[in-house]
């Protein structure tokens, strides 16, 4: 079976989840998701919905969601030793020189990161999320590439796990021909369905899992594209499937528009009637009597404060004067508006110039008690397995260096439970504080070493401590240098003193420096 057939066998359990993306986006971001398939080449005329509240709230949900869990100016993960994977323990000093170095391996993980478009990404990533529940992310070498429900196809097992995946790309249909020439069967078949006119084909990728591994190509034509064939571990795969709210039994996700689509359509019928009502209610028409001397041609082309002939009494103004029925439907609106606000947490945006690790604390609660466990289901099936790719590339190409396997493994530690390092720093000085009150001042001078606070305060922040941070040699060396100097201009102060001493023991005992007679030597023979 060719990748393309098994697009379209997949494609029918996609169906009805695909129908409702298409309805959710109409009232929200009508371009994330256009028709089924998109055969249409260029621009589609797309119709703007009557309100903007649901493309307001998917836009400030997808913000938030993106800000908990690639937040831009704080280190959203660390790397932790894995000690379960070792026969014995290590010490201290091990723990901390290993700890820097996974600070450091952070730090070039998030410059690599920042200097990149994954955010822009992964925040259009979360709108579709949001919106249609459902999104892949490819994570090749040229960066991150969204596909949206209606590009792609996917197959779970009983567990959620997923076992196949089937992407659809257009692609110019000249440069595929230059890779893999049509026979004459395709491309009688592609000129009978007008596709040469659209200079696009249709590239398909198919991707299986294998035991521990995934394995993918592309076809085209119903044929392998040479050089296509690619595998990558489970665990550092660069297909990324991602889910909104997940059903037990469902191979695809829900999102958040379809739990409020009824609001939605509501607000939607109103609004549009507000705005038509209110349209007619705000024309104003002018009547002439028909026995008035007045023309209706000379009053239209009057100008303002112009001098015409005729009677006030034969002209009167029509107007709807239905404004007062417009209050239910507003009062509604307000209701409708108010529920959809706190259902996409609208009200609670936040304005700021710099986001601080506790704004990115209060937001990832907020969402956790908001949407239950959506924050921890992203940061199992994007956020981890989107740093252990991250992790596998560059000890491939040498950014990092290379972590051996069964001895030393990092654990990627993020999510709600941890902000990253930034949160060691709050947490170290918390307890350093707590010490301090509970037991004392002196207590910390007592039980705690400083050289270690020094290298857990620098890997926590991420700071290269290279010759900026005296080692304990070079500490003790210095202690004792001290001390010696110390010892040696309180021995040049106390000389005079000492010889002082001296010249007076002599005086008082001369028979010590001539001797005894018994003392004396005898003659020698």
């Amino acid at each position: 079976m060719t990748a393309k057939e098994r697009y379209d066998y997949l494609a029918s359990d996609r169906s009805q989840f695909l129908s409702e993306a298409e309805d959710a986006t109409k009232l929200t971001l009508p371009y994330l998701i256009r028709g089924h398939e998109e055969n249409e080449r260029g621009m589609k005329q797309l119709k703007t919905p009557w309100q903007s509240v649901g493309a307001k709230g998917v836009v400030a949900l997808a913000s938030k969601l993106s800000l908990s869990l690639v937040p831009p100016q704080t280190s959203f993960f660390k790397l932790q030793l894995d000690e379960s994977q070792l026969g014995e323990e290590f010490s201290p000093e091990v723990k901390s020189e290993l700890d820097l170095s996974f600070a450091k391996i952070e730090r070039t993980i998030l410059d690599a990161i920042a200097a990149s478009d994954d955010r822009v990404v992964i925040h259009q990533a979360l709108q579709h999320l949001v919106v249609g529940g459902n999104a892949l992310i490819f994570m090749g070498k040229q960066g991150l590439k969204l596909f949206p429900l209606n590009r792609f196809v996917i197959d779970r097992d009983g567990n959620g796990q997923v076992v196949e995946i089937v992407t659809k790309e257009r692609v110019s249909k000249k440069l595929i021909d230059k890779i893999v020439p049509p026979d004459e069967e395709e491309a009688q078949r592609v000129n009978d369905e007008e596709l040469t006119a659209k200079e696009e084909i249709d590239v398909y990728t198919h991707v299986t899992r294998d035991n521990n591994r995934f394995v993918w190509h592309q076809e085209v034509y119903g044929k392998l594209i040479p050089g296509s064939n690619s595998k990558a571990p489970v665990d550092a795969t660069p297909w990324l499937p991602l889910r909104f709210n997940t059903v037990d039994g469902e191979a695809y996700g829900r999102g958040r528009v379809g739990q409020f689509i009824g609001d939605l359509k509501s607000l939607e019928a109103l609004s549009q009637a507000i705005v038509e009502g209110s349209a007619a209610a705000s024309k104003v028409i002018f009547v002439v009597s028909p026995s008035s001397t007045t023309k209706p041609q000379t009053l239209a082309s009057a100008g303002n404060g112009a001098i015409v002939q005729g009677r006030p009494d034969d002209i009167g103004v029509v107007q709807v004067g239905k404004t007062a029925d417009f209050q239910t439907a507003y009062e509604m609106m307000g209701r409708l508006e108010q529920r959809l606000s706190e259902a996409f947490l609208i009200l609670s945006v936040r304005q700021s110039e710099r986001t601080t690790a506790e704004e990115v604390r209060m937001t990832q609660m907020e969402l956790e008690q908001q949407l239950g466990g959506l924050f921890g289901l992203l940061t199992v099936e994007f956020l981890v397995p989107y740093l252990n790719r991250k992790l596998s590339v560059f000890q491939k190409t040498g950014e990092i260096p290379r972590i051996p396997k069964g001895m030393v493994k990092p654990i990627i530690v993020a999510g709600i439970n941890s902000l990253g390092r930034g949160q060691d720093v709050q947490a170290l000085g918390q307890f350093l504080q707590t010490i301090a009150q509970t037991m004392g001042p002196e207590a910390i001078q007592q039980y705690i070493n400083p050289d270690e606070v020094i290298k857990r305060l620098a890997a926590a922040q991420g700071i290269d401590v290279l010759n900026l941070v005296k080692s304990i040699q070079e500490v003790q060396q210095e202690r004792q240098q001290a001390l010696d100097q110390s010892a040696q201009m309180e021995a040049v102060k106390n000389a005079p003193q000492m010889v002082q001493a001296a010249g007076q023991m002599a005086e008082n005992t001369p028979q010590m420096a001539a001797g005894t007679p018994d003392e004396q030597l005898p003659p020698e023979v």
